[in-house]
């Protein structure tokens, strides 16, 4: 099998994007958020590679286009922004204070968790982009020293919990603002859960849409001073 795959230019990218389209089906039809389509998809693909004995390196040779439609994807997200841009104009000033605010949360909880486990400067450098987009975060992983994999996995993961949590998390403490829905929800899982608070309207959408990047920026400023300090 593998030298089968090794000389298929695309087998890689058919068996992602089937795994992705049955992920889709099973949500359908059994209509658990738990059952994220990413997560379903990365669950049957390790099984195939079990099962047929297939190396990750050979899989991720065919399979690597992919990732060059994430930075086009992410770009995709101003159509949102542009359709709410008058209600992201007139609360500019909270909009950026909250996402600061979550930004240095999110990084502070990594160094606060990394300091009580006696986590590794490098182990520390690839989860401190988590709450961001796979093709920023994976980057400034790399970087600073830590695994670009390893990034990219937490990074999934935590979009994946958000995706999955968001709904329960806004009911819990009873937040109902919209745009409150959509920066908190872009803040914390970025694009996976930014499709989420798509689901629940435009204006969360727009909110979260505006999240991802502008949480990117400010996570790329605050690292890069981390990072002169390191060295």
């Amino acid at each position: 099998m593998n030298e089968f795959l090794s000389d298929s230019s695309y087998f890689g990218l058919i068996i992602s994007i089937l795994a992705y389209a049955a992920g889709l089906f099973i949500k359908e039809k059994c209509r658990l958020r738990f059952l994220n389509p990413l997560v379903v998809a990365a669950i049957l693909i390790i099984s195939f590679l079990l099962l047929t004995g297939t190396s990750y390196e050979v899989y991720n040779a065919s399979a690597k286009y992919l990732s060059w439609l994430l930075t086009p994807a992410t770009v995709c997200l101003a159509l949102p922004l542009y359709r709410e841009i008058e209600l992201l104009k007139n609360n500019k000033r909270v909009i950026l204070i909250s996402l600061l605010v979550g930004v240095l949360t999110s990084i502070g909880c990594v160094f606060l968790m990394a300091w009580l486990f006696d986590v590794s400067q490098a182990e520390t450098a690839t989860l401190l982009p988590k709450s961001i987009t796979t093709a920023i975060g994976m980057g400034i992983a790399e970087e600073l020293g830590g695994f670009p994999s390893i990034a990219a996995a937490v990074i999934i993961l935590t979009g994946v919990v958000g995706n999955v949590s968001a709904k329960c998390i806004l009911r819990l403490f009873k937040i109902t603002e919209p745009l409150a829905k959509g920066l908190g929800i872009g803040a914390a899982s970025h694009a996976i859960g930014t499709s989420r608070a798509m689901e629940m309207g435009s204006q969360e959408g727009a909110a979260s849409s505006l999240a991802i990047v502008v949480s990117g920026l400010l996570t790329i400023l605050i690292l890069s001073v981390y990072a002169a300090v390191l060295s």
